[in-house]
C-alpha cells in the first residue's frame, strides 16, 4: 500500500466512541416537538439536528446562507450555476489525474475571462472553440457522476439542490447507517469547487433558462418582483440570471463566490431522523469541524420607497390567465410577517376564510387564494385569483381588494382568528412534525432567515396575542389599495421570449468504468448493515365489521390528536360519467337546516374538513382533522350525505367553471402531453380520458339526479378507514350509530378500455406555443407480473432514472442534448392494466433529433459497466432496507398489494431477488422488455420550430389539434 493511500485511509477511517471525547453545548427550546437541538462548532458551523426514529434514516441539509442577491450585479445567475457544479467533484472525487486535469481548467477558466471582454464576435467564436477543444481533453480525466454514484450507493433518495434569493441548500435522504459515509463525501465535496465540465453543464443552465420561457408563472414573477423590488436584488436580479451573463460567464467569479460565502461560519448542517444527538454532533465535528472560518461580506439593503400608486403590469403567454396583487412589508420574523400571514389564513384556508366563501364558494371567481413569502429583508403578501368564463381580469382583482377591504373594516367573526391559528397548529402537526424533510426545511429556513429558535416553536402562540385592532391596522396603514404592484398574466403571444443561443458543443468521451482513488478508498469504509422490515399486513391492519356488514380497517395512529376517516368505493368515472360532476357540486350544497356556507364554517370551527373525490375506478369521502370531534364531524358530514339540497344556480355556475377549466387544460403543455396525449397513444380515440360528459350534456342534466346520487353514495358496497386514537370497539359503535347506511347494492358495472397494442413506430404531434421541445416515448409492456418487478426497479436505478443513470449520463452529461432525460419501467396500479416503457426528452428543437437518436441509442443497446451496476444494486438494497412503511401507509401499501392481486409485501420480493441479478441477467431484461421495442413517440412543441424530417424517420408523422386528443376544443 502507498503512502498517499495509507494517509489517505487515516483521513477516512472511523473512530469509535465518539461521543466520549468532547463536550458539545447546544441550544434547546423547552416543549419543542421537533425536539431541535442547536449546536455551534467551534469554527462557527451550525448544526441543527431533530431526532425522530419512524425510520432508520436521515434527512439532510446543507445550507448555505447566499443566493441570487448576492450573485455580482455583473455576473447574475452566478449562485445558481455554483449549485449545479458542486455536484461535479472536488480535485480527489471524480478525477482520474488532477495534476493534468486541472492545468487544462486553469487554461479553460483564463480562455472564459479573455472573451468575456470581447465584443467582436468571430473572436469570441474562435475562443470558444478553443474552449470546446480544451474541454474534451480535461474529460478526459474526468469521472462524470462520481459523487451521484457514491452518494446513490449508499441508499440515498432526494439527491438535489436548490437556489432562492438569500440561500443555496444541498438536500439529500441518507440511510441512518451511512451517516458517518455520506458527511465523508460531502465534506470533501465542500471543501473546495471544482469546475469540470464546466461548459456541458453551462449547456444545462442556458436549458434551463430557455424553459423559463415556457413557464408563464416563473415570467409573472419576475415581472412581478421587478415592480416591487426596484432597487433591492429580490427584483433587480434574478436567480437563473440574465442570458447576456449566462452567456459570459467567469469561472473566476464563480470561484471567487464560493471561496467568500462557502464558509463554516456561513454555513448549516441540517439532519432530521434517527439519529443520536451526541454521536451526530461528534461525527458532524469530526468531517466539518476542520474548515476554516472567514469573515463573510454584510449585505447591504437599498431601501425601497414607498408604493403611493398601484403599479399595473402586463405578462403575456401560452398558459390561463390570472391576476396577481402584492404588498411589500417588513421582513421574515418582524411582527408585520406574522400579523400579515394571520391575514392570509383569514383571507383563504381552503375552507372559511373571506376568499374561500365568498369568492370560491360564492363562485364569483374560479380559484383564488392569499399567500405570505418571508424573506430576510422584505416579505411579500400576494392576492391571486383565476377568472371565470367571461369575467376580466380588472373585475377578478377588484373582487381580491373588495375581501381585503373587509379585514381593514373589521367586518369578520370573532371566531376567525383563533380558527385559523388552530388550523396552522394542525398543519404543522400534520405535516411538519410528522415529515423528516419538514422538519429540516423549518430549521433550514431559521437558519437562514436568522431566526430564533424559540420564535419558530413559540409562532403560533405568539400569532394568538395579535388582536382584531392589529389585524385591522396592518391592512389600512400597509396593504392598502395604492400600494401594491398588481401583474395581469393574460394569454397570448409573448413578443419579449429570449431565448439564449447556445454555441456548438462538441460531446465528451465518458470515462463511465473509471474510479477515483479517493472513492477506493471510502468504499473500504466498513457502515453497519441494517435489517429490512417488512410489514405482515394481517397484524398490523385490525380488521372490524359493522352491523351492516360494511368491513373497517385500522391503524392506530401513535402520534398525535388526528385522524383520517376514509369511506371507499370501489367504483369511479367508469362506471358512472355523472359521478365526478355530483362530487364536485357537493361543497355547494347545504342541509334544510344549514346552508353551504354555515357548513363550511362548523367543519372550521371545529378543526375539520372533508373531501370527496372520483378517479376511473375509485371514489373517497374522507373527513380529517381533530380526534375529539370526530362524532360532531361525522353528524354534520352524514346531515349532508343523506340531506343535501338542490342549489339551481350552483350548478349552473359550476358546469360554466367546469367548461372554463377545461379550456384551461388545452393551454397546459404538461396536460396535453402527460394526460391527453399519453391516454391517446394508450387507448386510441377512446379512452376514459376523452369519454366524459360534454358541457352539453351537463347542462342538460337535472341538478335533482345529481343530489340524488349524492344521496344514494351510502347505499353502494364500500369499506372503511380509520386512522386514530380510537380503539376499534369504539369506532365501530361510532359507526354503527353515525354511518347511515341504506342497505348495500351492487356498483354499476364499469365501462371497459381497451389498451392498444403498440405494433409499428407512430409519432404524434400537437402544436403548441413553446420555445422547447418535449417527446415522450411509450410502449405497452405486456399484461402486469410481479415477478418483473425486481428487475424493473433495479432497471430503472441503474438505466433510466437519477443523475447517476446511464441515460441521465450520455444524453444531459456527455452530449448536453437536453436538460431533462429519463427512461422508466413502470408499474400499474391494478393487475389487469399493462406495465408501460416510457422514455422522455425535454430540449430544445433543434436538438431533438440528435437527443432521440441518443435515446434510441442507448435503448438499443444498452451499456454495461460492472461497477455502476454493482453501485445501482446496492443503492435499491439499502433503500428497502432502511425504509419502513408506517402509520396510515400501513393501510396504503396493503390496499396497493391487494388491487395488483398481490397478498404481501412486494419489498421482501424485490430485497430477496436484487442481490442475485447478474449484469447478464439485466441484460435479458433489457433485450426482452426494452431493446428493439416499438414505440408511440409523443412530440409538443411549436410546428415552425420542430424538424419534422428528423420525426419521419422515427415512424409515421400524425399531426393531431389539441381538440384530438382532448376530445373538444376551444369552441
Amino acid at each position: 500500500m502507498s503512502i498517499k493511500t495509507q494517509v489517505a485511509l487515516a483521513c477516512l477511517a472511523v473512530a469509535p466512541g465518539l461521543s466520549a471525547q468532547k463536550q458539545y453545548g447546544f441550544q434547546s427550546v423547552p416543549n419543542d416537538p421537533l425536539q431541535t437541538r442547536i449546536y455551534t462548532l467551534d469554527n462557527g458551523l451550525t448544526v441543527y439536528l431533530s431526532r425522530n426514529e419512524d425510520a432508520p434514516r436521515v434527512f439532510t441539509n446543507i445550507a448555505v446562507r447566499a443566493g441570487s442577491k448576492n450573485d455580482p450585479h455583473d455576473a447574475t445567475g452566478l449562485a445558481h450555476y455554483l449549485e449545479h457544479m458542486l455536484f461535479k467533484g472536488s480535485s480527489r472525487i471524480a478525477t482520474t489525474d488532477w495534476n493534468k486535469e486541472s492545468a487544462l481548467l486553469l487554461q479553460i477558466s483564463n480562455l472564459y475571462e479573455q472573451r468575456r471582454s470581447v465584443t467582436d464576435e468571430a473572436e469570441r467564436d474562435r475562443l470558444y472553440a478553443r474552449i470546446d477543444s480544451l474541454s474534451g481533453l480535461a474529460a478526459q480525466y474526468a469521472i462524470p457522476n462520481e459523487y451521484d454514484k457514491m452518494i446513490s450507493s449508499i441508499g440515498a433518495k432526494a439527491t438535489n439542490a436548490y437556489t432562492w434569493v438569500e440561500q443555496t441548500v444541498y438536500v439529500n435522504d441518507v440511510p441512518s447507517d451511512e451517516l458517518e459515509r455520506w458527511m465523508m463525501i460531502e465534506s470533501e465535496r465542500f471543501r473546495e469547487l471544482v469546475l469540470r465540465l464546466f461548459h456541458t453543464e453551462l449547456e444545462t443552465v442556458y436549458e434551463e433558462f430557455n424553459m423559463g420561457q415556457d413557464n408563464d408563472r416563473r415570467k409573472a414573477n419576475k415581472a412581478l418582483n421587478e415592480a416591487l423590488y426596484r432597487k433591492h436584488e429580490y427584483g433587480t436580479q434574478t436567480t437563473i440570471g440574465t442570458g447576456e451573463h449566462l452567456k459570459n460567464p467567469s469561472m473566476e467569479k464563480i470561484h471567487h463566490y464560493f471561496k467568500t460565502y462557502y464558509v463554516p461560519n456561513n454555513m448549516a448542517i441540517v439532519l432530521a431522523g434517527d439519529i443520536d444527538y451526541d454521536k451526530t454532533i461528534a461525527l458532524v465535528d469530526k468531517h466539518f469541524g476542520a474548515w476554516k472560518p472567514k469573515d463573510v461580506p454584510a449585505f447591504t439593503v437599498t431601501p425601497e420607497d414607498p408604493i403611493t400608486a398601484p403599479v399595473n403590469v402586463e405578462v403575456r403567454g401560452p398558459m390561463a390567465e390570472w391576476v396577481d396583487l402584492a404588498w411589500r412589508l417588513q421582513g421574515a420574523d418582524s411582527q408585520e410577517e406574522m400579523i400579515a400571514d394571520l391575514v392570509s389564513g383569514m383571507l383563504s384556508n381552503g375552507q372559511a376564510g373571506l376568499i374561500d366563501l365568498d369568492l370560491i364558494q360564492a363562485q364569483k371567481v374560479l380559484n383564488a387564494y392569499a399567500s405570505t413569502t418571508g424573506m430576510k429583508d422584505y416579505t411579500t403578501f400576494t392576492l391571486h385569483a383565476e377568472p371565470k368564463q367571461g369575467q376580466s381580469l380588472e373585475e377578478a382583482r377588484d373582487l381580491l381588494l373588495q375581501q381585503l377591504a373587509r379585514i381593514g373594516r373589521g367586518e369578520f367573526q370573532e371566531w376567525l382568528i383563533p380558527a385559523v391559528i388552530n388550523n396552522y397548529r394542525q398543519q404543522r402537526i400534520r405535516f411538519y412534525n410528522e415529515r423528516n424533510n419538514m422538519r429540516v426545511s423549518a430549521m433550514t429556513s431559521a437558519f437562514i432567515l436568522g431566526q430564533d429558535w424559540k420564535n419558530v416553536v413559540d409562532y403560533y402562540d405568539r400569532m394568538a396575542t395579535i388582536t382584531k385592532e392589529q389585524v385591522m391596522e396592518l391592512v389600512n396603514s400597509r396593504l392598502t389599495p395604492t400600494g401594491h404592484v398588481t401583474v395581469f398574466k393574460r394569454t397570448g403571444a409573448d413578443a419579449q421570449v429570449y431565448k439564449v443561443t447556445k454555441p456548438k458543443i462538441t460531446p465528451v468521451e465518458i470515462n463511465r468504468e473509471a474510479v477515483s482513488e479517493w472513492r477506493r478508498i471510502w468504499e473500504t469504509v466498513p457502515s453497519a448493515t441494517l435489517t429490512p422490515q417488512f410489514v405482515d399486513y394481517d397484524k398490523a391492519i385490525q380488521r372490524g365489521k359493522l352491523k351492516s356488514g360494511i368491513p373497517v380497517f385500522l391503524i392506530p395512529n401513535p402520534s398525535n390528536d388526528l385522524f383520517t376517516l376514509r369511506y371507499i368505493f370501489e367504483m369511479g368515472t367508469n362506471n358512472d360519467r355523472e359521478l365526478g360532476l355530483a362530487l364536485e357540486y357537493l361543497p355547494y350544497l347545504g342541509t334544510s337546516k344549514l346552508s353551504p356556507t354555515d357548513l363550511k364554517v362548523e367543519f372550521f370551527k371545529l378543526g375539520l374538513d372533508y373531501q370527496v373525490s372520483a378517479s376511473e375506478d375509485r371514489m373517497y369521502v374522507t373527513l380529517t382533522g381533530l380526534e375529539q370531534n370526530i362524532a360532531k364531524g361525522m353528524q354534520l358530514f352524514e346531515g349532508l350525505l343523506a340531506d343535501a339540497q338542490v342549489n339551481e344556480g350552483a350548478l349552473k355556475e359550476l358546469i360554466n367553471d367546469v367548461e372554463k377549466d377545461r379550456k384551461d387544460a388545452l393551454k397546459n403543455k404538461s396536460v396535453v402531453l402527460h394526460n391527453a396525449m399519453f391516454n391517446q397513444a394508450r387507448y386510441g380515440d377512446r379512452s376514459p380520458f376523452k369519454d366524459r360528459l360534454s358541457v352539453q350534456e351537463m347542462r342538460a342534466l337535472p341538478a335533482k339526479a345529481l343530489v340524488d346520487r349524492i344521496r344514494n353514495l351510502n347505499t353502494f358496497q364500500h369499506k372503511v378507514f380509520y386512522y386514530g386514537r380510537k380503539p376499534m370497539k369504539d369506532v365501530v359503535a361510532l359507526l354503527d350509530k353515525e354511518h347511515k347506511v341504506k342497505g348495500l347494492t351492487p356498483y354499476p358495472p364499469a365501462r371497459e378500455y381497451k389498451e392498444l397494442d403498440i405494433t409499428g413506430n407512430t409519432v404524434i404531434f400537437v402544436d403548441h406555443d413553446m420555445v422547447q421541445t418535449e417527446m415522450l416515448m411509450v410502449n405497452k409492456s405486456g399484461a402486469f407480473d410481479a415477478a418483473r418487478m425486481p428487475y424493473a426497479s433495479l432497471f430503472n436505478e441503474y438505466f433510466g432514472s437519477g443523475l447517476s443513470s446511464i441515460v441521465f449520463q450520455e444524453i444531459r452529461e456527455a452530449k448536453a442534448l437536453a436538460y431533462s432525460a429519463y427512461c422508466n419501467y413502470g408499474t400499474p396500479v391494478r393487475k389487469d392494466q399493462a406495465h408501460y416503457l416510457r422514455a422522455f426528452i425535454g430540449t430544445q428543437s433543434d436538438k431533438l433529433g440528435d437527443a432521440t437518436t441518443a435515446m434510441l441509442a442507448l435503448m438499443n443497446d444498452m451499456p454495461a459497466d460492472e461497477g455502476q451496476f454493482k453501485g445501482a444494486k446496492e443503492a435499491a438494497i439499502k433503500v428497502i432496507a432502511s425504509d419502513r412503511i408506517t402509520k396510515e401507509n400501513i393501510y396504503w401499501s396493503w390496499d396497493q398489494m391487494q388491487r395488483l392481486g398481490v397478498d404481501f409485501d412486494l419489498r421482501k420480493r424485490n430485497y430477496e431477488t436484487i442481490p442475485g441479478i447478474t449484469l447478464a441477467d439485466m441484460k435479458a431484461f433489457f433485450d426482452q422488455h426494452v431493446k428493439g421495442r416499438n414505440f408511440t413517440f409523443l412530440v409538443i412543441g411549436k410546428e415552425a420550430n420542430v424538424d419534422f424530417k428528423a420525426l419521419e424517420k422515427l415512424g409515421t408523422v400524425k399531426k393531431m389539434t389539441k381538440k384530438d386528443v382532448f376530445g373538444y376544443g376551444e369552441e
